[in-house]
């Protein structure tokens, strides 16, 4: 194993568990007795979270002594958050941001919604393919050992 693939197999796995740091919220014994519920499933509907995420929480409180969320609360609250999520400038913004597009809103009015997360993305992957280009060395040709490929370099 060449010392650039295990750097690479390092930067990913420590870019895997950041990742899931930045998804998933533990809550703290103290929360899950008095969180306003409402308030968490709004949060959770500006960020396009599922209905299913509310089992996350469940799980996380079922170790506190009679603390569960309120499941009405925060559906409330999540319905409330998805009005400003599902919104055509929303999904053009996510669009544009790299980030994928969650399917949490109401049928009717979906085409507008996908037709303006398509136009973010499209403009998304067309910036992101013109800086790529714009690198001293786009398809890693440059000094050898540098950029980890050498064009007339045999590796025997």
């Amino acid at each position: 194993m060449s010392k650039t693939s295990i750097v690479f197999s390092l930067m990913s796995a420590a870019l895997f568990t950041l990742s899931g740091c930045a998804t998933t919220q533990s809550l703290t014994p103290q929360q899950c007795q008095s969180s306003n519920w409402q308030e968490v499933g709004y949060a959770d509907g500006i960020r396009g979270r599922s209905g299913a995420y509310f089992g996350q929480y469940t799980n996380q409180c079922a170790s506190v002594g009679g603390a569960s969320p309120n499941r009405i609360q925060w559906e409330q609250g999540r319905q409330q958050g998805l009005k400003t999520y599902c919104t055509e400038l929303n999904a053009y913004k996510i669009g544009r941001e790299g980030y994928d597009w969650q399917p949490v809103c109401p049928l009717e009015g979906i085409e507008k919604l996908e037709e303006a997360y398509s136009q973010g993305r499209y403009y998304y992957i067309r910036q992101r393919d013109l800086d790529y280009l714009r690198t001293p060395y786009p398809f890693a040709y440059g000094p050898a050992g540098r950029y980890g490929y050498s064009p007339f370099v045999y590796g025997w």
